[in-house]
């Protein structure tokens, strides 16, 4: 069995109710987790997609206004 299966593939493989094993899987794979460890990035990352906002067309002190509140808030 692999913790890449859904849920229902391992209920139905096993015979056994799908809530039961939701409540397996996720002790499971929070193990998983717990037991790795957190990887450091270092050197160039890619990402695979950025959103950039350039601004409201025309409107550069909207953009300005909101920027300014942005950093105050911080």
């Amino acid at each position: 069995m692999g913790l890449n299966l859904s849920n229902s593939q391992i209920a139905q493989e096993l015979g056994l109710n799908e809530n039961d094993v939701q409540d397996m899987t996720r002790i499971l794979r929070q193990g998983v987790v717990e037991r790795s460890d957190t990887p450091q990035l270092s050197g160039t990352v890619e990402i695979g997609e950025v959103y950039i906002v350039a601004g409201h067309k025309g409107q550069s002190a909207l953009v300005k206004k909101t920027a300014e509140l942005l950093v105050n808030e911080a």
